[in-house]
Parts: C-alpha cells; structure tokens; sequence
C-alpha cells in the first residue's frame, strides 16, 4: 500500500454548505504540491445532510473517507477516531467551516517535516470572530500559557499539523482537543511550534460553541494539568496535602489543650477547649488530612490495578 504524504483530519457538525467546497479547495492544493493525501470527514452527529454530502464526495473525490456517529459525542471524540483512522505521515487538522484554510496546509507540512516540530499550532492573529468571542478567547489562551508553560498564542485554533506518531500516541476525550499541545507534550513531545494562520469570516451558518465551552476549558485545563503532574502518583498531591491538613490540625489542638494545661498548673482561669473556633477548624483539618490521605492511597491502587499503567512512548529502538 502506499504511503500517504498528509491525512486531513475534518470535524464536522452541520456543515452540508461547506463540505464541498472545503474539500475541493484540499483537493486542488494537494494536487498543485504533487501530494497523496486522503481526507477524513467524521460526521459527529449532525442533523443535516452532511452525512449525504460527504458519500456523494466519496464518489468525487477517492480520497475522502467518512466517518459517522450516531449521535453528536463532541469535538474530541471526533479526533480521537479520525487520529486513530489517520494513515498520512503528517496529519492535518482543520474545522469544516471554511474559516481555516487548506492553503495552508504544505507549510506547515515542511515545518514538520523539514523543521523538525512534533506539533505546530495555528495563530488565529487576525480574526473575524466578534468582540464577545475574541477577548475571553485571549484570556483563556494567556491563562493556559502560564499554567502550562507552551508559549501559545491560540490553544484552540482548529488548523494544527502533527507528525503521525504524535497522533497515534495521545487520547483526546471529553473537551480535551483545547489542550492537545499539553497533552502531547505530556506524551514526551516537546517540539511544538506555531504558525500565523489566515482565519476567514464565516461563509456559511453558524458557529456551534456557545459562552459555556470557557466555563468548560478552565475546568479542563485544571483537569489535564493535574493529570500531567499527578496521573500517575496521585498520592503525591492528596497525600501531601492530607499530611499537611492532619499535622496543622494536630499541633494546633496540641497547642490548644498544652496552653489550657498550662493555665491550669499556673493558677490562671483557662478558656474551655470547646468555646475556642480554632479548637474546631484544628478538628476539621485532621478530618479532611485523613479523607485526603485516603483518596490518594485508593488513587494509587486504581492507579496499580489500571491497564495502562506501564503504557510509555518509546521513541527509537536499536
């Protein structure tokens, strides 16, 4: 079978209008660089025709693959299968809306390839999105930069470029597509670039993310971020913290019932144990250093008994 130069990865949820121009439009590129490619369109759901579009593209174009699910699983899902489908030896990314465009995609093929990058990342510089969009946008990609250290300008842009084995190697799920350079580089990826990409106004419907996918992304960034740091030894960061929570509580009620002994041996009038706040606080951090403790030893035997647990990223053999 031959090998193929680029697999292009295409999400899609409602987007019948734009298929076949974006496909098209990959088309012509491909065959102006002289590339073998294929295209993978993974319906995720949609209630339109896509699903119509994209066999009767099949027809077209031999190049195009699909994959359709029965109901909408989301955006990650969608790339979790299309990775997993993928047999190009560079893998390209890119939203089915016609705002990211495929001319793109044989520069950042030789960043990948003759560069030497894993992973290189679109940079929406100039967009088209409205004001409402743009700037929690820009929040939340400095909030990642800091939190992950990846010098990122746009997390999230659609249009990203991997090389095959970085694509075979992670697993998105849940909302965690906004986090693949983490995760990637969680995998022992580490050369991960970026590119100012042209980002085009909308030409057809809608856009399908609402204000809730920020309230989502910090919750995934905390996720994701804890699992880089703690996935696999999760009674470093429960047990650390319980051990810290029970010795406070612990010394501050020593303290506590020494000072009213004290009092006692020295004639002065002590103050009740029990009318003291700090008596109780010092009670409730023993409490939650021991629940603490324990989430963190039944996280190491889920950890211990899981299928993955001895699952690492060989790089070469000899």
């Amino acid at each position: 079978m031959q090998k193929l130069d680029i697999s292009v990865v295409v999400p899609l949820y409602d987007e019948a209008e734009s298929l076949p121009e974006l496909v098209a439009w990959i088309d012509r590129v491909m065959r102006r660089e002289e590339l073998s490619y294929e295209v993978i369109l993974v319906d995720d759901g949609s209630d339109d025709d896509s699903w119509q579009v994209a066999a009767a593209l099949k027809g077209e174009y031999p190049a195009v693959r699909g994959i359709r699910f029965a109901r909408n699983y989301g955006k990650s899902a969608a790339l979790y299968c299309g990775f997993a489908a993928a047999e190009g030896e560079v893998v390209i990314t890119m939203d089915a809306d016609l705002q990211d465009s495929p001319d793109e995609i044989p520069a950042l093929r030789r960043m990948i390839l003759d560069e030497g990058y894993d992973l290189v990342s679109g940079w929406k510089k100039k967009r088209y999105d409205p004001v409402g969009k743009r700037w929690p946008s820009k929040f939340f990609n400095w909030t990642a930069r800091r939190a992950s250290g990846i010098r990122l300008h746009d997390f999230n842009c659609g249009l990203k470029a991997y090389r095959r084995k970085v694509v075979k190697a992670i697993e998105v799920y849940g909302e965690m597509h906004r986090f693949i350079p983490i995760l990637a580089r969680q995998a022992g990826f580490r050369r991960i670039g970026e590119k100012v990409v042209e980002h085009r106004a909308r030409k057809y419907g809608c856009s399908k993310f609402g204000i809730e996918r920020m309230l989502k992304g910090y919750l995934d960034l905390i996720s994701v971020l804890f699992m880089s740091h703690f996935g696999r030894s999760p009674m470093y960061f429960f047990g650390g913290l319980g051990t810290l929570m029970f010795l406070f509580g612990g010394v501050t009620t020593v303290w506590i019932i020494a000072a009213k002994l004290w009092k006692q041996f020295h004639g002065l009038v002590p103050r009740p144990v029990a009318d003291q706040p700090l008596f109780y606080l010092a009670m409730l951090a023993v409490v939650l250093g021991v629940q603490l403790f324990l989430a963190g030893f039944l996280g190491e035997l889920i950890n211990r008994t899981s299928s993955d647990r001895n699952r690492y990223l060989i790089d070469e053999k000899l």
